[in-house]
């Protein structure tokens, strides 16, 4: 069991967590090569921030989420996972992000980007 990550301000909750949770967070909101542990660790999220908000970065988006997501289901803690973007408001999309883990439970999470 690990502390778990509140997503909304990057800090401990103060409750633990089984699920898979932080590795989702950490995995979207770091930007790929800047965790100095595992240069493999994170996502090319943060390179949409001067994208324009077209129908092809919500493309790139899920794109960016999937390959970031994908070592989860490498090292088999992860079953499946599906990521779909939508459109939230001018200037931000969301990310859904639906993983199966190995036990067979299915958590959802959402994941805000900015766009220009």
């Amino acid at each position: 069991m690990d502390a778990l990550i509140n997503p909304q301000t990057g800090d401990y909750a103060g409750s633990r967590t089984n699920t898979l949770a932080n590795a989702v967070y950490l995995r979207l909101s770091t930007p790929l090569g800047s965790y100095w542990a595992d240069p493999t660790l994170g996502s090319r999220l943060h390179e949409l921030q001067r994208e324009k908000n077209v129908s092809r970065v919500y493309v790139l988006a899920r794109q960016y989420a999937e390959q970031a997501l994908a070592p989860l289901v490498d090292d088999s803690r992860a079953n499946s996972i599906e990521v779909t973007a939508t459109r939230v408001r001018p200037g931000w999309l969301l990310l859904h992000v639906v993983v199966e883990d190995a036990s067979g439970r299915v958590e959802r999470f959402k994941h805000p980007v900015r766009v220009a």
